[in-house]
Protein backbone atom coordinates (compact mmCIF):
# COMPACT_ATOMS: atom_id res chain seq x y z
CA UNK A 1 0.00 0.00 0.00
CA UNK A 2 1.35 3.60 -0.85
CA UNK A 3 0.46 6.72 0.15
CA UNK A 4 -1.11 7.85 -2.68
CA UNK A 5 -3.81 5.38 -2.57
CA UNK A 6 -4.93 6.40 0.81
CA UNK A 7 -5.37 9.82 -0.91
CA UNK A 8 -6.91 8.61 -3.76
CA UNK A 9 -9.92 6.68 -1.40
CA UNK A 10 -9.97 9.81 0.71
CA UNK A 11 -10.99 11.86 -2.61
CA UNK A 12 -13.79 9.22 -3.63
CA UNK A 13 -14.89 8.73 -0.47
CA UNK A 14 -15.49 12.66 -0.07
CA UNK A 15 -16.61 13.22 -3.17
CA UNK A 16 -18.67 9.78 -3.68
CA UNK A 17 -18.13 10.30 -7.48
CA UNK A 18 -15.07 8.66 -9.14
CA UNK A 19 -15.08 11.72 -12.08
CA UNK A 20 -15.17 14.56 -9.33
CA UNK A 21 -12.49 12.75 -7.14
CA UNK A 22 -10.23 12.19 -10.67
CA UNK A 23 -10.56 15.82 -11.45
CA UNK A 24 -9.83 16.85 -7.72
CA UNK A 25 -6.52 15.10 -7.98
CA UNK A 26 -5.53 16.35 -11.37
CA UNK A 27 -5.95 12.58 -12.76
CA UNK A 28 -7.91 11.04 -15.77
CA UNK A 29 -11.44 8.53 -14.56
CA UNK A 30 -10.01 5.24 -15.68
CA UNK A 31 -6.85 5.54 -13.76
CA UNK A 32 -8.16 6.03 -10.25
CA UNK A 33 -10.79 3.47 -10.95
CA UNK A 34 -7.92 1.07 -11.61
CA UNK A 35 -5.81 2.06 -8.25
CA UNK A 36 -9.14 2.25 -5.86
CA UNK A 37 -9.56 -1.58 -7.28
CA UNK A 38 -5.59 -2.35 -6.59
CA UNK A 39 -6.51 -1.12 -2.73
CA UNK A 40 -9.63 -3.16 -2.18
CA UNK A 41 -7.77 -6.16 -3.72
CA UNK A 42 -4.37 -5.69 -1.47
CA UNK A 43 -6.92 -5.35 1.59
CA UNK A 44 -8.93 -7.93 0.43
CA UNK A 45 -12.78 -5.94 0.98
CA UNK A 46 -14.69 -3.90 -1.13
CA UNK A 47 -14.63 -0.48 -0.10
CA UNK A 48 -17.72 1.13 -2.08
CA UNK A 49 -20.31 -0.01 -3.70
CA UNK A 50 -20.96 0.85 -7.64
CA UNK A 51 -23.94 1.56 -9.14
CA UNK A 52 -24.80 3.62 -12.56
CA UNK A 53 -26.60 6.04 -10.49
CA UNK A 54 -24.50 6.41 -7.21
CA UNK A 55 -21.06 5.53 -5.38
CA UNK A 56 -21.12 4.82 -1.53
CA UNK A 57 -19.07 3.33 0.88
CA UNK A 58 -19.42 0.02 2.03
CA UNK A 59 -19.18 -0.38 6.35
CA UNK A 60 -15.47 -1.47 5.49
CA UNK A 61 -14.94 1.91 3.21
CA UNK A 62 -16.55 3.59 6.48
CA UNK A 63 -14.37 1.95 8.92
CA UNK A 64 -11.46 2.41 6.52
CA UNK A 65 -12.18 6.42 6.46
CA UNK A 66 -11.51 7.76 9.35
CA UNK A 67 -8.34 6.13 9.96
CA UNK A 68 -7.01 7.28 6.53
CA UNK A 69 -7.65 10.65 7.43
CA UNK A 70 -5.66 10.42 10.49
CA UNK A 71 -3.23 9.17 9.12
CA UNK A 72 -3.05 11.61 6.13
CA UNK A 73 -3.18 13.98 9.05
CA UNK A 74 -0.19 12.99 10.46
CA UNK A 75 1.98 12.61 7.12
CA UNK A 76 1.21 16.48 6.89
CA UNK A 77 2.27 16.94 10.38
CA UNK A 78 5.45 15.05 9.70
CA UNK A 79 5.66 16.83 6.76
CA UNK A 80 5.43 20.53 8.58
CA UNK A 81 7.71 19.38 11.38
CA UNK A 82 10.17 18.52 9.07
CA UNK A 83 9.90 21.60 6.92
CA UNK A 84 10.02 23.59 9.85
CA UNK A 85 13.32 21.82 10.85
CA UNK A 86 14.91 22.77 8.16
CA UNK A 87 14.26 25.91 8.50
CA UNK A 88 15.48 26.24 12.19
CA UNK A 89 11.59 27.03 13.23
CA UNK A 90 11.77 24.50 16.40
CA UNK A 91 14.68 22.32 17.72
CA UNK A 92 16.83 22.64 20.67
CA UNK A 93 19.78 25.84 20.41
CA UNK A 94 22.55 25.64 24.21
CA UNK A 95 24.08 28.97 24.00
CA UNK A 96 26.95 29.87 26.42
CA UNK A 97 27.59 33.29 27.48
CA UNK A 98 30.06 35.21 29.31
CA UNK A 99 28.97 36.92 32.15
CA UNK A 100 29.40 40.85 31.07
CA UNK A 101 27.13 39.42 28.19
CA UNK A 102 24.25 38.72 30.61
CA UNK A 103 23.52 43.05 31.45
CA UNK A 104 22.64 43.92 27.97
CA UNK A 105 23.62 41.62 24.72
CA UNK A 106 22.15 38.88 25.50
CA UNK A 107 18.79 39.88 27.11
CA UNK A 108 18.17 41.48 23.91
CA UNK A 109 19.55 39.02 21.65
CA UNK A 110 17.16 36.07 23.32
CA UNK A 111 13.77 38.27 23.68
CA UNK A 112 14.46 38.85 19.26
CA UNK A 113 15.05 35.06 18.70
CA UNK A 114 12.00 34.01 20.85
CA UNK A 115 9.79 36.55 18.70
CA UNK A 116 11.01 35.20 15.58
CA UNK A 117 11.38 31.86 16.65
CA UNK A 118 8.86 31.15 19.80
CA UNK A 119 9.18 27.36 19.18
CA UNK A 120 13.29 27.15 19.08
CA UNK A 121 13.71 25.70 23.27
CA UNK A 122 17.06 28.10 24.53
CA UNK A 123 19.10 26.65 26.72
CA UNK A 124 21.66 29.21 28.67
CA UNK A 125 24.88 28.60 30.34
CA UNK A 126 27.17 31.51 31.71
CA UNK A 127 30.29 29.97 30.93
CA UNK A 128 33.76 31.97 30.69
CA UNK A 129 35.71 31.85 27.12
CA UNK A 130 37.97 28.97 27.78
CA UNK A 131 34.60 26.72 29.38
CA UNK A 132 33.23 27.88 26.18
CA UNK A 133 35.57 26.71 24.28
CA UNK A 134 35.17 23.39 25.69
CA UNK A 135 31.65 23.03 25.99
CA UNK A 136 31.77 23.39 22.43
CA UNK A 137 34.13 20.64 21.39
CA UNK A 138 32.22 18.38 24.05
CA UNK A 139 28.93 19.08 22.22
CA UNK A 140 27.24 20.82 25.45
CA UNK A 141 26.42 24.15 23.78
CA UNK A 142 26.13 24.61 20.01
CA UNK A 143 26.83 28.55 20.23
CA UNK A 144 29.05 30.49 22.48
CA UNK A 145 29.44 34.32 23.00
CA UNK A 146 32.61 34.78 24.67
CA UNK A 147 35.33 37.37 24.12
CA UNK A 148 38.14 36.68 21.71
CA UNK A 149 40.89 35.93 20.85
CA UNK A 150 40.39 32.20 20.66
CA UNK A 151 42.79 30.32 18.41
CA UNK A 152 41.15 27.27 17.57
CA UNK A 153 41.08 25.92 13.73
CA UNK A 154 38.30 23.83 14.80
CA UNK A 155 35.90 26.55 15.41
CA UNK A 156 34.06 29.86 13.85
CA UNK A 157 34.56 32.76 15.36
CA UNK A 158 32.93 36.00 14.17
CA UNK A 159 33.29 39.36 15.98
CA UNK A 160 29.48 41.32 16.13
CA UNK A 161 30.48 44.28 18.93
CA UNK A 162 33.04 46.17 19.98
CA UNK A 163 32.71 48.01 23.49
CA UNK A 164 33.95 50.75 25.09
CA UNK A 165 35.77 49.99 28.91
CA UNK A 166 34.53 52.08 31.44
CA UNK A 167 36.02 52.44 35.11
CA UNK A 168 34.08 51.46 38.12
CA UNK A 169 35.31 53.19 41.56
CA UNK A 170 34.52 52.59 44.82
CA UNK A 171 32.01 55.64 45.43
CA UNK A 172 33.99 57.54 48.63
CA UNK A 173 37.26 57.44 45.75
CA UNK A 174 37.79 61.11 45.54
CA UNK A 175 37.21 60.39 41.74
CA UNK A 176 33.78 59.11 41.96
CA UNK A 177 31.55 61.03 40.46
CA UNK A 178 33.31 62.49 37.90
CA UNK A 179 31.91 61.61 33.83
CA UNK A 180 35.48 60.32 32.72
CA UNK A 181 38.67 60.22 33.66
CA UNK A 182 41.91 59.50 32.06
CA UNK A 183 43.87 56.15 32.74
CA UNK A 184 47.07 58.65 34.04
CA UNK A 185 44.70 59.53 36.42
CA UNK A 186 44.61 55.70 37.54
CA UNK A 187 47.82 54.83 37.40
CA UNK A 188 48.92 54.54 40.74
CA UNK A 189 45.89 52.55 41.77
CA UNK A 190 45.36 48.52 42.81
CA UNK A 191 43.42 47.17 39.80
CA UNK A 192 41.03 44.28 40.18
CA UNK A 193 40.87 42.12 36.98
CA UNK A 194 39.20 39.27 35.32
CA UNK A 195 41.81 36.07 35.59
CA UNK A 196 44.10 35.82 32.38
CA UNK A 197 43.67 31.97 31.95
CA UNK A 198 39.81 32.73 32.02
CA UNK A 199 39.04 35.33 29.61
CA UNK A 200 42.47 36.40 27.65
CA UNK A 201 40.72 38.91 25.79
CA UNK A 202 39.30 41.10 28.29
CA UNK A 203 42.46 40.96 30.27
CA UNK A 204 45.29 42.15 27.94
CA UNK A 205 42.78 44.88 26.42
CA UNK A 206 43.19 46.01 30.10
CA UNK A 207 47.06 45.47 30.50
CA UNK A 208 47.23 47.19 26.79
CA UNK A 209 45.92 50.45 27.27
CA UNK A 210 47.46 51.07 30.70
CA UNK A 211 50.65 50.07 28.85
CA UNK A 212 49.78 52.72 26.23
CA UNK A 213 49.25 55.23 28.95
CA UNK A 214 52.53 54.87 30.07
CA UNK A 215 52.03 52.39 33.25
CA UNK A 216 51.93 48.66 33.79
CA UNK A 217 49.08 48.55 36.37
CA UNK A 218 49.35 46.83 39.78
CA UNK A 219 46.84 43.20 39.82
CA UNK A 220 46.00 43.44 43.88
CA UNK A 221 42.76 40.79 42.84
CA UNK A 222 41.36 38.53 40.29
CA UNK A 223 37.54 37.25 40.34
CA UNK A 224 35.77 35.47 37.80
CA UNK A 225 32.35 36.86 38.09
CA UNK A 226 31.63 40.67 37.31
CA UNK A 227 29.48 41.13 40.33
CA UNK A 228 32.22 39.96 42.28
CA UNK A 229 34.88 42.20 41.07
CA UNK A 230 31.67 44.83 41.85
CA UNK A 231 31.70 43.74 45.07
CA UNK A 232 35.50 44.03 45.82
CA UNK A 233 35.54 47.26 44.40
CA UNK A 234 32.83 48.55 46.66
CA UNK A 235 35.16 47.49 49.67
CA UNK A 236 37.68 49.46 48.60
CA UNK A 237 40.87 47.71 47.89
CA UNK A 238 40.89 48.36 44.25
CA UNK A 239 38.99 49.81 40.85
CA UNK A 240 38.43 48.09 37.61
CA UNK A 241 38.01 48.57 34.14
CA UNK A 242 34.68 46.78 32.39
CA UNK A 243 32.88 46.57 29.49
CA UNK A 244 30.53 49.06 29.42
CA UNK A 245 27.32 47.23 29.00
CA UNK A 246 27.98 46.22 32.97
CA UNK A 247 27.19 48.97 33.96
CA UNK A 248 23.56 47.78 34.13
CA UNK A 249 24.70 45.35 36.60
CA UNK A 250 23.08 47.28 39.48
CA UNK A 251 25.74 47.69 42.15
CA UNK A 252 25.72 49.53 46.09
CA UNK A 253 29.21 51.04 46.84
CA UNK A 254 30.67 51.88 43.34
CA UNK A 255 30.64 54.71 41.00
CA UNK A 256 30.93 54.43 36.93
CA UNK A 257 33.18 56.63 34.83
CA UNK A 258 33.92 56.97 31.08
CA UNK A 259 37.47 56.75 29.94
CA UNK A 260 39.21 59.71 28.12
CA UNK A 261 41.18 58.97 24.79
CA UNK A 262 40.68 55.71 24.95
CA UNK A 263 39.56 54.71 21.48
CA UNK A 264 39.92 51.01 21.50
CA UNK A 265 37.34 48.46 23.37
CA UNK A 266 36.38 45.20 23.87
CA UNK A 267 35.34 42.33 21.36
CA UNK A 268 32.03 40.21 21.61
CA UNK A 269 31.90 37.33 19.04
CA UNK A 270 30.03 34.32 18.31
CA UNK A 271 32.15 30.87 18.09
CA UNK A 272 30.61 28.06 16.44
CA UNK A 273 31.72 24.19 15.55
CA UNK A 274 32.98 24.37 11.64
CA UNK A 275 31.36 20.95 11.60
CA UNK A 276 27.73 22.31 12.90
CA UNK A 277 25.26 22.17 10.02
CA UNK A 278 22.26 22.83 12.37
CA UNK A 279 19.52 25.08 10.91
CA UNK A 280 18.35 26.02 14.43
CA UNK A 281 22.21 27.33 14.92
CA UNK A 282 22.38 29.40 11.42
CA UNK A 283 18.80 30.75 12.41
CA UNK A 284 20.51 31.99 15.61
CA UNK A 285 23.10 33.38 13.48
CA UNK A 286 21.78 34.99 10.80
CA UNK A 287 19.61 37.08 13.64
CA UNK A 288 22.10 37.99 15.11
CA UNK A 289 23.88 39.42 12.09
CA UNK A 290 20.52 41.14 10.84
CA UNK A 291 20.20 42.98 14.49
CA UNK A 292 23.96 43.92 13.76
CA UNK A 293 23.17 45.32 10.46
CA UNK A 294 19.95 47.23 11.91
CA UNK A 295 22.17 48.88 14.67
Amino acid sequence: MELRHLHYFAAVAEELHFGKAAQKLGMTQPPLSQQIQRLEEELGVQLFRRTKRRVELTEAGQAFLPEVRQALAKVEQAVTAARRAGRGEIGRLAVGFVGSASYEILPAMIRRFHECFPDVELVLRELTTSQQVRALHEGRIHVGLLRPPVSDGTLMIESFLTEPLIAVLPETHALAGQPAVSLQELARERFITFPRHLGPGLYDQIISICQQAGFSPEITQEAVQMQTILGLVATGIGIALIPASARNLRSSGVAYSELQRVQSGVEMALAWRKDNASPTLRAFLGMVRNSVEEG
